[in-house]
């Protein structure tokens, strides 16, 4: 149900007369949201802040287009409160994980996403914490700011070089791929593991050799870099068991999504030296962050940012406006993501 649906499969949309109702969960950048202004009937976020429960339950009965992001859990019981005027639920960003896709499916609701826009920028923020992990970037501005550098020494803040360092990749999608491309101009050797290999031409121009076993992916990265959606089948992939397993210098990177990583386990491999370090940009339960990570040196801590840039958002807003537009025209919205009816 994540594919876009075969042309053959599609049932247009009903035409919206006049301006279509849309509701915007969160702030978008002003240029979004002034086009927006212009072409639909919105109601917008002001103030930035996660809408209540209720609220978004008033949203879906009076709107035509919900507009949500990643931060709102649009389960099945918010999607049976809908009113009969709902026939769009255009996500701001690629990942649908908060959306029960089976109960907008089962209300012929045409649910849309806005992927690859953050692909780039994803994998930038990836490459940047594979580097400054190994390279302990954070303990290092850490004695600038503190003032407690006494000048440079042959063996303080040693760290370890990439080159010749093993990635594995777990997800090989677009933004995996992408950090495979980086990690190359690095001189690491790129092994990935994916639900599906990918074809040989295609691993010949990334440069990435295929691992079909997990367990052998993890115990022999040096560091594992994590890149797939959060499903039932992906909770806690990085659990106690996989944890134990990796080499005691490796390290983890995470900006996919908090919950494919077992957090209590990962705190406690790292505060007892069994692992190397670890770089995260999402975490289990955000904006919550567990105390304890924030005390270990061997981790750097980003606020979900990796595609957090002024290009990427504003290329994600173009999709959603031309998902919407496509809808309430009566023709099928070009990001797709389960079919829709009238």
């Amino acid at each position: 149900m994540s594919q876009h649906a075969r042309p053959q499969d599609l049932r247009l949309t009903r035409r919206i007369d006049g301006k279509p109702r849309v509701v915007v969960t969160r702030r978008l950048l002003p240029e979004t949201q002034r086009r927006m202004a212009e072409l639909f009937d919105v109601m917008l976020n002001a103030d930035d802040r996660p809408m209540s429960r209720q609220a978004l339950r008033d949203a879906v009965a009076q709107a035509h287009v919900l507009v949500p992001t990643v931060t709102d859990a649009i389960d099945a019981d918010l999607i049976a409160a809908a009113g009969p005027g709902l026939g769009l639920i255009a996500n701001f960003g690629a990942g649908i994980e908060h959306i029960d896709l089976a109960a907008a499916r089962a209300r012929k609701i045409i649910v849309t996403n806005t992927p690859g826009v953050f692909t780039d920028d994803t994998a930038d923020m990836t490459m940047a914490l594979i580097i400054s992990v190994p390279r302990r970037l954070a303990d290092g501005e850490r004695v600038i700011r503190e003032q407690t550098w006494e000048g440079w020494s042959p063996s303080s803040l040693l760290g370890h070089r990439l080159g010749g360092k093993m990635l594995g990749i777990i997800g090989m999608g677009r933004i995996g791929q992408a950090v495979a491309l980086r990690a190359r101009a690095f001189g690491m050797a790129v092994v990935y593991h994916n639900r599906h290999r990918l074809p040989p031409a295609a691993e010949a121009a990334l440069g990435a050799r295929y691992e079909a076993d997990l367990d052998t992916l993890v115990r022999t990265a040096d560091i594992l870099s994590l890149h797939c959606p959060h499903t039932s089948e992906t909770h806690h992939l990085i659990n106690a068991r996989r944890i134990a397993m990796m080499k005691r210098h490796a390290y983890v990177v995470n900006t996919a999504r908090g919950e494919l990583i077992e957090e209590a386990a990962l705190i406690a491999a790292l505060e007892a030296g069994a692992i190397g370090g670890a770089g995260l940009d999402v975490f289990a339960h955000e904006p919550q962050v567990d105390p304890r990570l924030r005390q270990l040196p061997n981790v750097v801590l980003l606020p979900h940012m990796g595609s957090a840039t002024f290009e990427g958002r504003l290329a994600s807003g173009d999709k959603v406006i031309a998902n919407i537009r496509f809808w309430a025209d009566g023709h099928r919205p070009p990001d797709q993501v389960i079919e829709g009816w009238a």
